[in-house]
C-alpha cells in the first residue's frame, strides 16, 4: 500500500508529518528522518486491527466469534 505523506516544518521547530488519506494520522519529529520514522509507526498503529472492536461488532450483529 502506498500512502502520500506531507512533511512540513513546524513553527516550534522540527517537522510535522501528515497522512491526508488517514484522518487524524499525524506525527512529529525533530528531524525529517525522525518525523518520517514516527509517521510510519503511526500508520502501522492506525491500520492495525483491534481485536476488541472486531468482537464488539460481531457481537452487536449477532455473529459468533
Amino acid at each position: 500500500m502506498r500512502l502520500k505523506i506531507y512533511l512540513e516544518p513546524s513553527e516550534e521547530g522540527g517537522y510535522t508529518a501528515i497522512v491526508p488519506s488517514l484522518p487524524g494520522c499525524i506525527s512529529e519529529g525533530d528531524t525529517k528522518e525522525e518525523a518520517l520514522e514516527n509517521i510510519r509507526e503511526a500508520i502501522e498503529l492506525y491500520l492495525e486491527p483491534v481485536e476488541d472492536d472486531i468482537f464488539k461488532v460481531a457481537h452487536a450483529v449477532g455473529c459468533p466469534v
